[in-house]
């Protein structure tokens, strides 16, 4: 791929704050959903994001699909930024170029609708091609992610879940985009048929050269999936580690404690410990969000972020993370886990230094 081919998508310095829930009309308590996101995805390319519930993962999700308008900053997607556009064009823009496959496809697809009708939708709204091409579409739709004709007629209700995220991957695809974003597509169905989905969405993404946004807690699948992953704490990008280098190319504490916490079971290992307290979205520590449960963290930490370091992960291509004691390359899991339940043991927590 040529280097000035046009990115499918661009995050440009994002920022989604919200109001907190709960608080009155004056509540000065806000949500940093997400903070200072930069972010670039190329055509045919998988980009993994992972991190801890409440992290940011689906708002960035919802930001890269226009579903959520970031509070500021741009999004670009096939170089136009779509929040100057008028709302008909970024539907349009956005309806055509992004597809979006949501965790649960119980709630997600019109319960009253059968499968033929959810699949032409996207073609009627937008309307592409005649009556008879659009049928045909759907046709072709449901032969890629292999439903049966038979289920063209079904509500829903009278499919598997399996069936049902499969119907939710074909809508996402009726008008052929060039990104798909994938927000815990397999964590509502059963362990059996996962691996069915996670086969048919990378297969998907190779025959028809997608890009592809895959959004999970399971940091093994993501590394499976992924070229690259992102790991997300507090609302911020933390680390940016191409996934063939995974665990050990990865620098920041945070990332390798997830390794740690879901390890292969060939070679089981006990978790790196994280002591302190998770902090409040609302009002997020001074200086590295993830400072308050690291076993490296020294006052640097609470006076300054950590800019964005740039470097190689073990030769597998561009990396970068935030974080002023970075774990060095090549350290094991065990040498780490052994190392942090040494610092944590003779590491006197940091006092938490909250923004007001």
């Amino acid at each position: 791929m040529s280097s000035v081919t046009t990115p499918v998508v661009e995050l440009r310095d994002v920022h989604v704050v919200h109001r907190a829930r709960g608080g009155g009309w004056f509540d000065r308590d806000r949500v940093h959903a997400l903070t200072g996101a930069d972010l670039t995805i190329a055509a045919g390319e998988t980009v993994g994001v992972v991190g801890e519930s409440g992290c940011g993962k689906s708002t960035m999700a919802k930001v890269l699909v226009g579903l959520q308008q970031p509070t500021s900053g741009e999004v670009r997607i096939d170089g136009h930024d779509v929040w100057t556009m008028t709302a008909a064009e970024r539907r349009h823009h956005i309806g055509a170029g992004v597809g979006m496959v949501f965790q649960d496809p119980s709630t997600s697809l019109n319960r009253r609708m059968p499968v033929r009708q959810i699949l032409r939708d996207p073609l009627d709204v937008h309307r592409r091609g005649s009556g008879a091409e659009r049928d045909s579409r759907v046709r072709e739709l449901m032969q890629l992610v292999g439903l049966p004709d038979s289920v063209a007629d079904a509500l829903p209700s009278q499919l598997s879940g399996g069936q049902r995220q499969r119907v939710a991957i074909a809508r996402a695809l009726a008008l052929e985009p060039g990104l798909l974003i994938a927000d815990e597509p397999t964590s509502a169905l059963d362990v059996s048929v996962r691996a069915q989905i996670l086969n048919l969405l990378l297969d998907l993404q190779e025959r028809l050269g997608l890009a592809m946004v895959f959004v999970s807690h399971d940091i093994q699948t993501v590394r499976r999936v992924s070229d690259r992953i992102v790991t997300m704490y507090l609302g911020r990008l933390v680390e940016i580690t191409p996934a063939r280098s995974m665990p050990e190319g990865a620098q920041h504490p945070y990332t390798r404690a997830l390794f740690s916490a879901t390890p292969g079971l060939l070679a089981p290992i006990d978790p790196i410990p994280l002591v302190g307290p998770v902090p409040s979205a609302t009002r997020p520590p001074s200086g590295c969000p993830f400072r308050t449960r690291c076993w490296k963290a020294t006052e640097v930490c609470a006076e300054t972020l950590p800019e964005l370091t740039p470097g190689t992960a073990n030769g597998h291509g561009p990396h970068a993370f935030r974080c002023h004691h970075p774990v060095p390359l090549g350290t094991s899991d065990a040498e780490l886990v052994e190392l942090a339940r040494r610092e944590t043991r003779t590491t006197t927590p940091l006092h938490v230094e909250e923004k007001p």
